[in-house]
């Protein structure tokens, strides 16, 4: 007896056209498949009666149903089709109460504990996504398909093929709600949480399943799926929903300890970044910064991972936008890293020393402060110069400086606590210059951030003053020539090494005129110090090697030249109790850099003299040229007591030849003193009078006067003031300054002097407004 008989053969022809027609497209075996002429007729008289359309929809959800309930699977299929291909022709204003018919079909095929009905009713549903419906609806909840589709991504069907099959139409059928809610306002927003906490944590399970499985072989994988629509989700989202997209998927990787592994965290935000709108990277970002806060007390493992995702994601977001967040970035990698020095000391989270369930582990935290580095570094490189000199300045305004920034406060970790801190923000300071390039210098490095670093360079720990000199390095090095300053040895020919010359501008006179004693004390006292190894050595003649190549002019290069001299100087004294190998290297550089300088000047005289020096030493000792020192087993004298005659450069004879070339020769022939200032008043006093020496002996800028009379007055007149600054008592001195300053009458109402017929007033001036002689002036 065929399906669609009626009750009875006279009642047939009383029912309804549309139950007919909709009765016609069934065949009498289901196996025979969709009646498509009869099938033609009724998508006809649908178009044609579009009124109808809404009872059409009700009969074939009634048949529907019946057929489920009697396990007649096949006519089950014949009747999703039948709607699939109404839904895809019509597309009028009475679409939405037929969409209410089908979607509660699908709902009804979905809810069957059946496999085949689960997909089939997914797959009707995904087509009916793809669907642009003429007219909005006010009242349709996808609730229930988020709900079951994101339990369907979670399958744990017994057979895996079936598995799969179940997970990818779940997958799918998540797509096909957020194709179809996303761009409608009327809909429910499925950028709530209430959504994103099913969809998004159903998405990175399958993602994570294809990760740890890697499945080979089908056309396409649950994971290939998924990514696609993870990323399809998350190029949709506006500004105001990335943080609800983002915030299940850390829920997530926490949930399941996915940071440790890092791979699939990474992977996951990878995704994000590449998906979303390069504009919004900086709210990943900060989410990001705010989980790692969260996660303070958590292990070093997770905090890394954390961090190594951040990592990540600065990349990425180069090309996009770090946005406002640039010092909020900074700031919170900085505490981390302090709070991680804490925990390494303290073996505590809380800084108590009682025993907890978390135990501390050292090189794990070790792990997490270098990956929170290199952090630093990677955004440093997203940064343009102006951005990145703010972060130099403000990584500085952390570093407890001795004398110049007040020191941390207080923790469980104590003085090593300080002491890792400095190295460890000097290597984030490291991370950050690398690759540091300005046109400018004076701007790009002030005071602020200059002054503290060379503070540091006066610290006795060896690996603090070695990261400052990379530091310098780095700031100095425009033209990419520090790498062939990198070994210290002698060159007979410089031309080898292809320097990168450019002249000195005048912001770069200027940064030497206010910086360059600093730069040449701070180079001094460094080959002073006893705990400078090779490495230190070989960073200090490459600092050596850039100022000459980079920022040197004629003062600059005397002022070099006396410096290796006055290395020299320090090498053979006696009173600084400096060890052998320390001597014979520092003899070693002094050399090397003379060579340097001696060819870079191009006075074939100069270059003559040090030749000469270095073959003597060849010939007779060979433990003062780098050659010898700066390997890994130098072979030095016992003691080194007799240096001198034809293995030393000589002053003089530096000065007579350069004085021939046009050289300051009184500037050449004053040994250098390194200027010590420091917060005692009386040495800070002491400094200025040196300078002031400086400033009245040998500066070459005052004018020239013709006649030979005035400049001996002149120079005498000088000698004396030298030698009275030189040898009175600092009182005496400061009452002779403070009995020459000139004060000047406090101005009328009127604006004008009154003079008082030549009598001064009494009257006691600001400070502001007096007059000091220019020898009190610094």
């Amino acid at each position: 007896m065929p399906y669609n008989f009626g009750v009875c053969g006279c009642c047939g022809a009383l029912r309804p056209r549309y139950k007919r027609l909709v009765d016609n497209i069934f065949p009498e075996d289901p196996e025979d498949g969709l009646v498509k002429a009869n099938m033609e007729k009724l998508t006809f008289y649908a178009l044609s009666a579009p009124e109808k359309l809404d009872r059409i929809g009700a009969y074939l959800s009634e048949r529907l149903s019946r057929d489920v309930a009697r396990h007649r699977y096949g006519y089950v299929c014949i009747a999703m089709e039948a709607l699939d291909q109404l839904l895809m022709a019509c597309h009028c204003q009475s679409i939405n109460l037929f969409v209410e018919s089908f979607l509660k079909m699908v709902r009804k095929l979905l809810e069957s504990d059946k496999p085949n009905l689960q997909i089939l009713g997914t797959n009707s549903f995904v087509k009916f996504a793809n669907i642009e419906e003429d007219t909005p609806s006010y009242h349709r909840s996808y609730d229930f398909f988020v709900s079951r589709f994101s339990e369907m991504c979670h399958s744990n069907f017994e057979d895996p093929d079936i598995r799969t099959k179940i997970r990818m139409a779940g997958i799918k059928g998540l797509q096909g709600v957020v194709r179809k809610t996303v761009n409608d306002e009327l809909q429910a927003n499925i950028w709530d949480p209430q959504h994103m906490d099913k969809i998004v944590p159903s998405l990175l399970f399958n993602l994570q399943s294809g990760y740890l499985s890697k499945g080979g072989g089908k056309k396409e994988s649950p994971v290939e799926l998924t990514e696609r629509c993870f990323r399809e989700l998350l190029g949709r989202a506006a500004y105001g929903n990335i943080k609800n997209a983002v915030t299940p998927v850390l829920m997530h990787l926490d949930n399941h300890s996915l940071w440790e592994g890092k791979t699939f965290a990474v992977c996951c935000f990878k995704i994000i970044m590449y998906s979303i709108q390069s504009q919004h990277s900086h709210l990943v970002i900060q989410q990001l910064l705010g989980h790692l806060d969260a996660n303070s007390k958590s292990s070093a493992t997770v905090r890394a991972g954390i961090v190594e995702v951040l990592l990540e994601a600065a990349a990425i977001a180069a090309s996009g936008s770090v946005g406002p967040t640039v010092l909020e970035v900074f700031n919170t990698l900085l505490r981390q890293l302090r709070l991680s020095v804490d925990y390494e000391l303290t073996g505590s989270y809380d800084g108590s020393t009682n025993i907890g369930t978390k135990i501390i582990k050292a090189h794990e935290e070790r792990q997490l402060q270098e990956a929170v580095i290199r952090t630093i570094g990677s955004f440093a490189n997203t940064l343009p110069t102006y951005q990145r000199s703010e972060v130099m300045l403000f990584i500085m305004g952390k570093i407890p400086v001795p004398g110049v920034h007040p020191s941390l406060p207080a923790t469980g970790s104590g003085p090593e606590g300080t002491r890792m801190i400095q190295v460890m923000l000097l290597k984030s300071l490291v991370q950050v210059t690398a690759g540091f390039q300005t046109t400018n210098m004076l701007t790009a490095l002030p005071s602020s951030f200059l002054e503290p670093l060379l503070s540091l360079s006066l610290t006795e720990d060896p690996e603090v003053r070695l990261l400052v000199l990379q530091i310098l390095l780095s700031l100095i090095d425009r033209h990419d020539n520090r790498p062939k300053f990198s070994n210290i040895s002698i060159i007979s020919d410089i031309s080898v090494l292809k320097l990168k010359v450019d002249k000195c501008s005048r912001q770069d006179n200027l940064f030497m005129k206010k910086h360059g004693q600093q730069l040449y004390r701070h180079i001094y006292l460094g080959c002073k110090e006893q705990s400078s190894g090779r490495q230190h050595y070989e960073a200090l003649f490459a600092l050596l090697g850039l100022l000459s190549v980079e920022l040197a002019n004629e003062e600059v290069v005397v002022d070099l030249i006396r410096l290796a001299l006055a290395l020299q100087d320090l090498a053979l004294s006696t009173d600084e109790a400096l060890p052998v190998y320390n001597r014979c290297a520092v003899h070693a550089l002094s050399a090397a850099y003379l060579n340097l300088i001696c060819q870079l000047t191009t006075v074939p005289a100069f270059c003559q003299h040090i030749h000469e020096v270095i073959e003597v030493r060849q010939k007779e000792s060979l433990y003062l040229l780098p050659e010898d020192v700066f390997v890994d087993n130098p072979k030095l004298p016992t003691s080194l007591e007799r240096v001198e005659g034809d293995k030393l450069f000589l002053q003089s004879k530096i000065t007579e030849v350069l004085g021939g070339s046009g050289y300051n020769t009184e500037r050449l022939a004053t040994p250098y003193v390194p200027q010590y200032i420091g917060n005692n008043p009386r040495q800070h006093f002491s400094s200025i009078i040196h300078d002031i020496q400086v400033k009245l002996k040998y500066s070459f800028w005052l004018p020239l006067v013709d006649s030979v009379g005035m400049e001996e007055q002149e120079r005498e007149r000088r000698r004396q003031v030298v030698e009275k600054f030189q040898k009175a008592p600092f009182e005496e001195i400061a009452a002779h300054c403070g009995a020459r300053v000139k004060r000047k009458p406090p101005p009328s109402p009127s604006g004008t002097i009154s003079s008082g017929y030549g009598q001064s007033q009494s009257r006691s001036i600001p400070i502001y407004e007096m007059k000091f002689p220019d020898l009190c002036v610094y």
